[in-house]
């Protein structure tokens, strides 16, 4: 009769489970458990024969099933507003970077700019008993969100909130818009149209503040008439434009509240005949990756997508496991492409 630390021979049933791989390897199911959490205190030898059953066996463990012995299900919801974004886009891969090796898996949902669509995709976030959430921006309110706060923690982006359970990460879009607009008044422009985002949405309502006060700090008074509102996505772009040119309003340069919009500025441009630097510049909000490749590259304002998505997951995980976390961003900063250029006098 073999050794009880012994491995023995049985006959292998087609699901593998932990128990199984205990009497392969000669150990108790509980030892198992502990080499796989890290916690056991064993010999090399048992340990090896755990490890070399678990390959043999191709044995995959129950990542939900020990969640829930931990009182967790290993995962995290991720509210987004729309997955098909290339700026959302860049912030969940930062989310699933930041979660790889963590054993938890993000669930993504999208609420598109609606509030009921937000409180719906939270409810069914929460019904899946997800161990946190991410609120990538979004509409729902500080209240709902300190309120949900009181089931999971939550890490909340686009605002400054403060409360138990909750984390929150914000870029400086005012200072952002600042240096922008002020890039375009040290190269020689006084007349700066903006595209600015939609009213009610906060990050537009600060990049549109960091404008005016840029234009205030130079003197140059603010003109209501050259700034027109879009939606963030580039054919709001195109038809923002057309609304300024149509004004017969004058300008030579621009200053769009996100790199989509400015994508869509700089086609329309291209269609009126207007030569983008040279007869109009253009700068942007956001640096995507594929500002870098646009005709011509986008002189834009580089803020931290990915490293947003990789800071809310690592403080959100943080928070779960019950340690303390300094979640902060980095300024944001000019990226100077050929979009942009000195005033011709």
């Amino acid at each position: 009769m073999p050794h009880n630390s012994d491995p023995v021979e049985i006959d292998i049933p087609e699901n593998v489970t932990l128990e199984v791989v205990a009497r392969v390897a000669g150990v108790s199911p509980a030892t198992v458990s502990r080499i796989l959490n890290g916690t056991a205190r064993v010999s090399d030898r048992k340990r090896t024969a755990v490890l070399s059953t678990i390959k043999r066996l191709n044995y995959r463990p129950n990542a939900l099933a020990r969640g829930l012995a931990q009182g967790r299900t290993n995962s995290i919801g991720v509210l987004t507003q729309d997955i098909a974004s290339p700026f959302y886009g860049e912030a969940l891969r930062g989310v699933e970077d930041a979660l790889a090796g963590t054993g938890m898996i993000p669930l993504f949902a999208s609420g598109h700019w609606n509030l009921q669509d937000e409180v719906e995709r939270m409810e069914h976030l929460l019904s899946r008993r997800v161990d946190g959430v991410i609120v990538l921006t979004g509409k729902l309110s500080d209240a709902q969100i300190l309120d949900y706060a009181n089931t999971v923690p939550i890490v909340v982006t686009g605002r400054q909130l403060t409360g138990p359970n909750v984390i929150s990460l914000s870029v400086d879009n005012f200072l952002g818009a600042q240096m922008a607009t002020q890039h375009l008044i040290d190269w020689g422009h006084t007349r700066i149209a903006h595209v600015a985002g939609p009213a009610d949405h906060i990050d537009a309502i600060n990049r549109l503040r960091g404008y005016r006060q840029a234009l205030e700090d130079a003197g140059i008074p603010f003109d209501p008439d050259l700034v027109a509102h879009a939606d963030f996505h580039e054919p709001g772009g195109v038809l923002a434009i057309n609304q300024l040119l149509a004004s017969r309003r004058s300008f030579t340069a621009v200053f769009a509240s996100n790199d989509q919009s400015a994508y869509g500025i700089q086609l329309a441009l291209s269609r009126h005949g207007i030569r983008v630097p040279d007869d109009i510049s253009v700068v942007g909000f956001d640096d995507l990756l594929v500002s870098s490749y646009m005709v011509p590259p986008l002189t834009t304002i580089r803020q931290p997508v990915n490293e947003m998505g990789v800071a809310a997951a690592k403080a959100l995980v943080a928070m779960i496991n019950g340690i303390a976390y300094d979640a902060s961003l980095p300024a944001p900063e000019l990226i100077v492409r050929a979009s942009s250029r000195l005033l011709r006098r």
